[in-house]
């Protein structure tokens, strides 16, 4: 639709309001509140600027919503040519509302009455007299963005860190102060369901095209933006007519089942019923604004009380525990400018990929050419992927340079080592280092089995080698475990934890020991797979059960994905230090050479990476005890390793198995599951499980701690 307001060409396609000459303004009046700053200016133009207390980002409490309430409803009664509501925080405008007022919330009546509330509040923007404009900065995510679709208009700042988003999905639930209605209303349904369901946050210039935003503006632009549309209003935005048709009431449901059945490709309903909770209830109420808010509300509040939000809301917290790890010491802020990285395998390669992704200055060194070409090759592919922008691409792959030499190494405020898995040739490498790194470098191991305290031995000061731990693929595992040792300095450990925020990624503090966590407690998992399917269970029949416990991949397509012939070193090593079997038909298929996917045969065939597995109707009924069998072996070993101290408490363990194996996240977490289904019960199903199939079940020591603790 052409809107009213002049605009002027921007060589990114983008339309943005004319920016007239910085005009001074001074405030005629100033009212100071908890939450929320209000300045009127001369031209008759109020400025809100949310400014939670005693919190570096803004999130919506119950106490700012009705403080909002307040202050809308002294606006509404004043005369104003227009309304800015804005972030008084330079980390962003509204990241949401506040995840820890849901924990615990378990009266559908009483989540119904909080939400309906916040409802009113944003209903009352909605209603104000004279324009409103939200002016986004930063993250503008779930409740935020419903606060900022309640405006009239809006204009975003259209530097990278501004994401906008509803992901609420994430947690469990969908919007429910007016989100849903509101989206749809703006740019129709197809869109955004598209962006509910997937739970996926967009740039600003993404928002623009879109049409979420009005403009998309330089940040010394933003307030002038948001004055120009109050001065000049345009046309609220309307969706095309074809989006339009798509809502009417005979069109819903068939659109509906199409969204059900792509939801159903990527979330069980029994096990994440939020996305369809949300095509529900555009299906019934879509083309009646009220009843789809007041259904909304009820939707959203049964959700939010359900095991499975819970549950995403204890993880959502989890997240940020591993986060706040990688504190500083007040007013000392480090920031890691340079990484080099030894060893262009893929691990390696990847890793380094990841940190000039992040803005770091890296040199990637091996002895061979071509894997340093092998490791520039995936790079650029992943820069593509990620940045999109050839200009922002290029900037990248400058950042990414392959050293031969291993010249990056004096000047590297981080060294990784990630080469092949050998005590003895780590040892000769870190001499070398040793010798050429400054004195505050952080040396590090990627060693995915080998305890620190065997490697560090090389070292004229082993305090100083910390453990870092990626998984793969290094782009998509969020966490790494910050390995030490008993002599592994703290300082040195807390630096590589924040060095490991800084690169986005989850830091995870673990001692020392054979498969240090991860790697520990799902080495037996996938050894029981093993084991099943030499008994003579379809590979497709295990990893079924295990995906329906909720596990992101079953535990034989996941090994073939790692590659067996890393399943088997580890395992060896786990058996070495802890006792227990190796598989004969793991040995075997390494053996002869079929070691998974990057192999193209494994336990399964691969066609262009993916798995040719039989239908169900060729798979014999599976054993009663199967999920069991699988899923209780892995949960002993977290017991064994909680009992050892690996990780500090029930929480970090819950978290490293979640972030570290993608361990039914609706579950909350190994621990979480163990109290929530019952210490004794699955103990009893331990010792059921020791006599039918020998001492590879037989209870954990710790488990007698946890009956006692209730």
């Amino acid at each position: 639709m052409q809107k009213n307001t002049p605009t002027q060409n921007d060589p990114g396609t983008q339309t943005k309001p004319p920016i007239p000459a910085a005009k001074k303004t001074h405030p005629k009046k100033k009212n100071s509140h908890k939450h929320w700053h209000l300045e009127k200016d001369d031209e008759g133009i109020a400025w809100l600027s949310a400014d939670r207390a005693n919190a570096g980002t803004n999130s919506l409490c119950a106490e700012m919503l009705d403080e909002l309430g307040e202050i809308l409803d002294s606006i509404a009664a004043s005369a104003l040519k227009g309304l800015v509501i804005q972030s008084a925080k330079s980390s962003g405008f509204i990241a949401g509302a506040d995840v820890k007022e849901f924990v615990g919330l378990n009266n559908i009546e009483n989540a119904t009455h909080l939400i309906r509330r916040g409802q009113s509040v944003f209903d009352k923007i909605e209603t104000l007299n004279c324009p409103t404009v939200a002016a986004i900065n930063g993250f503008c995510l779930g409740g935020g963005l419903e606060l900022a679709l309640a405006c009239r208009y809006r204009v975003a700042d259209e530097d990278p860190r501004t994401r906008l988003g509803l992901p609420e999905v994430r947690l469990g639930i969908h919007p429910g102060f007016g989100g849903s209605m509101r989206l749809i209303r703006l740019i129709g349904a197809p869109q955004a369901m598209s962006l509910m369901l997937t739970g996926r946050t967009i740039s600003a210039r993404a928002a623009k095209k879109l049409n979420v935003v009005d403009y998309a503006v330089p940040t010394r632009h933003l307030s002038n933006a948001a004055r120009q549309l109050i001065q000049s209003p345009p046309a609220v935005h309307q969706p095309p007519r074809w989006a339009t048709w798509l809502n009417h009431r005979l069109l819903r449901p068939a659109l509906g089942y199409y969204l059900k059945k792509q939801v159903s490709a990527k979330a069980s309903p029994k096990h994440y019923p939020a996305p369809y909770a949300l095509i529900g209830l555009w299906v019934a109420h879509g083309d009646d604004p009220k009843a789809m808010l007041a259904e909304e509300a009820f939707s959203a509040a049964k959700l939010i009380t359900g095991y499975t939000a819970q549950n995403l809301i204890r993880v959502f917290l989890l997240q940020e525990k591993l986060k706040g790890l990688a504190k500083t010491a007040k007013g000392k802020k480090e920031i890691f400018k340079r990484v080099h990285v030894i060893g262009g395998g893929v691990m390696g390669g990847d890793i380094a990929a990841w940190c000039a992704l992040q803005g770091l200055q890296v040199t990637v060194q091996d002895r061979k050419q071509e894997s340093l070409a092998k490791v520039v090759q995936r790079a650029h592919k992943l820069f593509k992927k990620k940045l999109k922008h050839p200009r922002i691409v290029q900037a990248a792959m400058d950042r990414l340079m392959p050293d031969v030499e291993g010249l990056g190494l004096r000047r590297a405020d981080v060294v990784i080592e990630a080469i092949f898995e050998d005590v003895k040739a780590k040892q000769n490498l870190f001499k070398e280092v040793e010798k050429k790194v400054g004195p505050k470098t952080i040396i590090a191991t990627n060693t995915s089995s080998i305890p620190l305290d065997e490697i560090s031995t090389a070292l004229k000061n082993p305090a100083r080698l910390v453990g870092l731990h990626f998984f793969n693929p290094v782009a998509m595992m969020q966490l790494v475990e910050i390995v030490t040792a008993s002599v592994t300095d703290k300082t040195v450990a807390q630096r590589t934890a924040v060095f490991t925020k800084q690169i986005k990624r989850l830091p995870l503090p673990v001692k020392s020991g054979p498969g240090f966590l991860v790697n520990r407690i799902l080495m037996p998992y996938l050894m029981e797979a093993v084991v099943l399917e030499s008994e003579g269970i379809s590979a497709a029949t295990i990893d079924k059960a295990a995906v329906d416990f909720g596990m992101p991949m079953g535990p034989i397509h996941l090994a073939d994905t790692v590659g067996l012939d890393i399943c088997l070193h580890v395992a060896e090593n786990l058996s070495a230090a802890l006792g227990g079997d190796v598989p004969k038909k793991l040995r075997k298929l390494v053996e002869a050479k079929q070691l998974g996917r990057k192999t193209g045969q494994g336990f399964y065939k691969y066609n262009k990476g993916k798995p040719e597995k039989p239908s169900g109707a060729k798979n014999p009924k599976p054993p009663a005890d199967l999920t069991d069998r699988l899923m209780l072996r892995m949960l002993n070993e977290a017991v064994a390793c909680l009992r050892e101290s690996v990780v500090d408490g029930e929480d970090l363990m819950d978290a490293g198995i979640i972030f570290g194996t993608g361990f039914a996240p609706f579950h909350g977490g190994p621990m979480h599951y163990l109290q929530h289904t019952g210490v004794d019960v699955l103990y009893s199903r331990l010792e059921e499980l020791a006599s039918r199939h020998g001492d590879r079940f037989k209870p954990d020591a710790g488990w007698s701690s946890l009956k006692e603790t209730g």
